[in-house]
């Protein structure tokens, strides 16, 4: 049976029919995050939303009960005169952190006290934060428990945001910015607390490198697809725990209206930085921030170009990480006239070249006439009497496109001296291991 077109609804009820009827499912044409999302949907149950019956006022910790009220009375300033009128059974309630006087999961996560997090197993509700060096190695660790609305700031406070210095065109002056946007750190971190599958008992991770910043959480992506939530920009109809993203919206802890994860795309661009890369494999999702411009001409592109829509950003993001681009971004950034070139290959157009003063660097990436580097092998070998691999390599290596890589440079000169040789130009008086090319009289 393919149930692809059906809508998310329709999907689950067809595979819960077929299943109940122990019928053979065909998902060849669902990857493995939808076929999680759709089960996930199927139980109505939200692990976040379970009282804990053992549990009260006592496991809670004092200081983060004081920050969820101010955190609360900032959020909705009407309600800030009641606020500090009422108990603590009775803002938990109000702040839809229990149900009926009654703790939940939710109220514990936020605002458990550290001795609480039994309460809670065999969850694991821990923040790992990893400082590693540029070579991958471990300079430091901290670990972070309840309760987490504390413990958020705690990560924060641990992340190094240096200042990151670059030149713009045209200018002596440095700008100087932080590395990373504080609302890009917080929003990654509650993004993690919020969707984390805690019945998997694994920990966050924040994983700060030299330049960059990653964000693991367990479980698998929610809404299924990232670029759907960047484009349409509009409120999720599925949260794996909504008592808990609830919660966390009532004290300023996440957007669950939407938008979050689109914001980090327009705060990196708005700084000329790479997208965030999302990684969604083995029920995991991966998040990494780059701290720097990756790409000088696509900074100047961004800037020069003040009408890219945030479509184009994305396609032209992939350009400059040399990602693959689907026929529908090559088709998008090819009809702007932004890129030129074969797939996977592609560059910076001679339009966007000229505008952003990178004349230079387009001519290096357009790959030169194929005959070209023939006539220059041969009048190479004319001139020298013959010439070796490395004599061959050292004369095209620099010629070729600066988009080639090293392994690409290498297969480029052996299939032009296939060519010589087949066409019986050249002929190789050496042996395979130390060619040696002569012109053939």
């Amino acid at each position: 049976m393919n149930i692809q077109h059906l809508d998310s609804a329709s999907k689950l009820d067809a595979l819960l029919a077929l299943t109940a009827e122990s019928e053979v499912v065909e998902f060849k044409e669902l990857n493995l995050e939808e076929i999680e999302r759709i089960r996930a949907q199927a139980t109505l149950e939200d692990w976040s939303a379970a009282i804990v019956p053992d549990a009260g006022l006592d496991d809670l910790d004092d200081e983060a009960l004081r920050v969820a009220r101010n955190n609360f009375k900032s959020k909705f300033p009407d309600k800030a005169v009641d606020v500090d009128a009422w108990d603590n059974a009775t803002f938990l309630n109000k702040a839809k952190l229990s149900i009926k006087g009654k703790l939940t999961r939710t109220a514990l996560i936020l605002l458990g006290n550290n001795e609480a997090e039994h309460f809670l197993l065999p969850a694991d509700v821990k923040i790992r934060w990893i400082l590693k060096d540029h070579l991958g190695n471990d300079r430091d660790y901290a670990l972070f428990g309840l309760p987490m609305l504390l413990a958020v700031d705690k990560v924060y406070a641990k992340i190094r945001n240096l200042k990151y210095r670059y030149l713009p065109e045209g200018t002596l002056f440095p700008e100087e910015i932080d590395q990373y946007e504080p609302y890009a750190i917080r929003e990654a971190v509650n993004n993690c607390l919020a969707h984390q599958d805690y019945s998997l008992a694994g920990r966050i991770n924040v994983i700060e490198g030299d330049e960059t910043l990653t964000f693991t959480n367990l479980g698998s992506f929610a809404p299924g697809d990232v670029k759907r939530v960047v484009m349409e920009d509009a409120p999720e109809e599925y949260y794996r725990n909504r008592f808990l993203a609830t919660a966390m919206f009532n004290l300023k802890m996440v957007e669950t209206a939407g938008g979050g994860i689109r914001k980090l795309f327009l705060l990196q661009s708005a700084r000329f930085f790479p997208l965030p890369d999302y990684e969604l494999s083995s029920n995991r999702v991966k998040l990494k921030l780059t701290g720097k411009v990756l790409n000088m001409d696509y900074a100047r592109l961004l800037a020069s170009t003040g009408d890219l829509t945030l479509s184009e950003i994305m396609a032209l993001d992939k350009v400059q990480k040399k990602l693959s681009l689907s026929n529908d971004e090559e088709k998008l950034l090819k009809a702007k006239f932004l890129i030129e070139g074969r797939k996977p290959n592609f560059y910076i157009s001679q339009k966007v070249a000229q505008k952003i003063g990178k004349k230079a660097s387009y001519s290096k990436n357009r790959a030169l006439d194929k005959q070209y580097y023939l006539d220059m092998i041969c009048r190479a070998i004319g001139e020298h009497g013959s010439l070796n691999r490395k004599d061959i390599n050292d004369l095209l290596w620099n010629k070729l496109p600066d988009w080639m890589s090293d392994k690409q440079k290498m297969y480029k000169i052996g299939n032009l001296m296939g060519e010589l040789r087949r066409n019986q130009v050249t002929v190789n008086k050496g042996s395979m291991a130390t060619p040696q090319w002569v012109l053939v009289k």
